[in-house]
């Protein structure tokens, strides 16, 4: 089979019992990812580039979606997932971040339209489903 394998990153960002989500454009080809979500809330987070480690992804990431700035030593790996859709297949690395400067911004209007904080036991409808996943990671370890 032919398609797209990659690894990349989410980031569950918690403060006061919330979590932090974006909502990713309505149109496929802004909301950019091969697992489509268009349409959906979803954690910050993406590709590992070639060269980068995941940690290093995950700050970067962090940082051009939400301006929001990391250290490493305070983001935890928590949860790792297998997401197929169609012909896409990507291992996402979950991060855990409590921690961290500044308030989010969109940084990246053309893909996610606001950020947004929801109660960790009330996430909105629909969810992007790698975020979905590691929701449910995160509630189950908790």
């Amino acid at each position: 089979m032919e398609g797209i394998a990659n690894a990349g990153v989410g980031i569950m960002i918690v403060r006061d019992g919330k979590f932090l989500l974006g909502k990713r454009h309505d149109d496929p080809e802004k909301a950019d990812s091969a697992l489509h979500g268009e349409g959906t809330w979803s954690m910050p987070g993406g590709k590992i580039d070639l060269g980068m480690s995941h940690v290093e992804t995950a700050v970067k990431e962090l940082e051009e979606e939400t301006g929001l700035k990391v250290e490493p030593e305070d983001l935890e790996i928590f949860d790792v997932s297998s997401n197929i859709f169609g012909e896409a297949h990507f291992i996402t690395i979950g991060f855990l971040c409590r921690k961290f400067l500044g308030e989010p911004e969109v940084m990246e209007p053309d893909e996610i339209l606001e950020w947004r904080w929801f109660p960790v036991d009330k996430p909105p409808k629909p969810m992007f489903f790698p975020s979905e996943k590691m929701l449910k990671a995160y509630l189950n370890k908790a």
